[in-house]
């Protein structure tokens, strides 16, 4: 009889091993792949309902002693364990073991869960399999974690795992354990990609306070969570580069990892349920192309204090629920008109930008309206800060559109006094920022009041002497309320004719008052 620590040190095969076992043992010291698929794909299908029988079935037992304590490797071969097509019986428990041998599992099938807490591993790549649940918090891998195509019954927890290289979900389908949460991977560190694209999950997958060392793609993801506000929950995240929720390309002709080339049939980005990015920092870009997001009214797509050098708001427009960008800091924002939210859904006080990249058609009424939008209650922040970015583009015109509308957004918050001496301002100069118009009031108002006196009554006020009488002049020295023309006191004006002198007069103090406060204006913002 062989005992487990005779065969470690002899490498024979133990007595008490099934033939699938034994020949799992072999394959191990040789570093082959152990195939026990049938070759018929229905009856191969790990997810399927087909029976595996015991021809095809190891315990989970035998292959944590292969990993922790395997016998040795023969000559000239590299030990490592190369499943496909088998069914593991039991719980495979490698928590807090060292894992030395090469591990790659294809189309497997676990019986029950996968348990790798505190773990360590150079490389774990299980491709295409059905699990249970995978338990692996604070493991640690020197490179990559493989796990596409994968099922999770009842999640993954990557909870303050060590990723050395990437980690891969792509394709994978992972459903939500008993907290709701597919994959909670909170404080988690991946060297360089996580790739989840075409990720299909079903429950709250949670990133919170977890560094990726290069970029994280959920193109093509499909996330979907009915049971709490939030489908991913991300707070403080940290990408060294970008985050895509993005279009993937779907087929063998699909590359992973890149824009899908023309005639690829793809599948974008979609999100049912709440969307939490707050304080993250991003080193290249925040891409939301063509991404959909399903909300309730109580749920959002949040970006509170979000930095990026760039942000492609190029998404559908969400139905219902909110954008908050609020404290949100970015260099170039990437947008388009329809990918915005109506009023009331749409926050960004304190968001600031530097340029913005219009995609498609966005004049300036529909940008004004994007402001509006984000402003229930008057806020001045929002139009400085796109008055400042279009004045800083070359767009002066455009500048002064916005601070104008800014003037007439704030004048409905005022008393009613004030409002009409607002709505004078607006008629007259628009509050300094079309001076122009003084000059055309004033030239109208002269003109007909002059045509007006040329046929008014103006006994002398002193026959004895007097100046010749000008209509013309008389009506000037009654606009202009500071100059003194030498007219007004020297005609005496009875009836309708006082009124109208009186109407002038009051106009004439309306139009300097206003000039000068949008003179101040002008001078206070150069």
């Amino acid at each position: 009889m062989v005992t487990e620590g005779d065969a470690d040190a002899t490498g024979d095969i133990p007595d008490d091993l099934t033939a699938a076992e034994a020949g799992m043992w072999q394959s191990f010291r040789n570093g082959s792949v152990y195939d026990l698929s049938s070759g018929d794909p229905v009856v191969d299908d790990p997810h399927g309902g087909h029976p595996w029988g015991e021809e095809r079935t190891v315990r989970a037992r035998i292959v944590a002693w292969l990993l922790l304590d395997g016998p040795p490797a023969l000559a000239g071969r590299v030990s490592s364990l190369k499943l496909a097509g088998v069914r593991i019986s039991g719980s495979l428990d490698l928590a807090g073991g060292t894992v030395v041998p090469y591990v790659e599992m294809r189309r497997c099938r676990f019986e029950e869960d996968v348990l790798l807490p505190e773990a360590r591993f150079a490389t774990l790549r299980m491709v295409d399999c059905a699990v249970p649940r995978l338990e692996a918090a604070r493991l640690h891998t020197e490179g990559d974690l493989h796990l596409p195509r994968c099922r999770f019954h009842h999640g993954v927890r990557l909870t303050d795992a060590h990723i050395g290289t990437d980690l891969l979900l792509n394709q994978a389908i992972v459903h939500h354990d008993r907290t709701g949460r597919s994959i909670a991977a909170d404080g988690m560190t991946v060297g360089q990609d996580l790739q989840a694209e075409l990720l299909e999950s079903h429950g709250e997958v949670s990133l919170r306070s977890a560094k990726i060392g290069v970029s994280l793609s959920l193109r093509g993801a499909r996330l979907a969570n009915p049971y709490t506000r939030l489908a991913l929950n991300a707070p403080q995240l940290t990408v060294e580069r970008s985050l895509y929720l993005t279009p993937a390309g779907v087929g063998r002709q699909a590359l992973s990892g890149t824009t899908p080339a023309r005639g690829t049939r793809i599948q974008r980005f979609e999100c049912r349920g709440g969307v939490r990015l707050d304080d993250g920092r991003f080193g290249d870009a925040v891409d939301l192309e063509r991404a959909r997001f399903v909300l309730t009214d109580d749920q959002e797509l949040s970006l509170v204090r979000v930095q990026t050098p760039e942000l492609r708001f190029l998404g559908e427009r969400p139905a219902r629920g909110k954008v908050v960008l609020s404290g949100a800091r970015v260099i170039n924002l990437v947008d388009r008109a329809s990918a915005w939210p109506g009023p009331g859904r749409l926050h960004m006080g304190g968001f600031a930008y530097e340029n913005l990249v219009p995609q498609g058609p966005f004049p300036l009424a529909a940008r004004l309206d994007w402001v509006a939008a984000a402003t229930a209650e008057y806020a001045p922040e929002p139009y400085e800060r796109l008055a400042t970015v279009l004045r800083e583009g070359g767009e002066d015109e455009d500048a002064r559109e916005v601070l104008l509308a800014k003037q007439r957004r704030r004048r409905e918050t005022l008393p009613p006094a004030a409002k009409l001496v607002g709505y004078a301002q607006d008629w007259t100069v628009a509050y300094g920022y079309r001076p122009g118009r003084a000059a055309v009031w004033m030239a109208v108002l002269w003109a007909a009041s002059t045509l007006a006196f040329a046929n008014a009554p103006h006994p002398a006020v002193n026959p004895a002497g007097h100046p010749p009488w000008n209509p013309a002049l008389f009506s000037l020295d009654l606009l202009l309320p500071v100059i003194d023309l030498g007219q007004v006191g020297q005609w005496r004006l009875t009836g309708g004719w006082q009124w109208l002198a009186t109407a002038l007069i009051l106009l004439g103090w309306i139009l300097a008052t206003t000039v000068a406060a949008g003179a101040t204006r002008l001078l206070r913002r150069g």
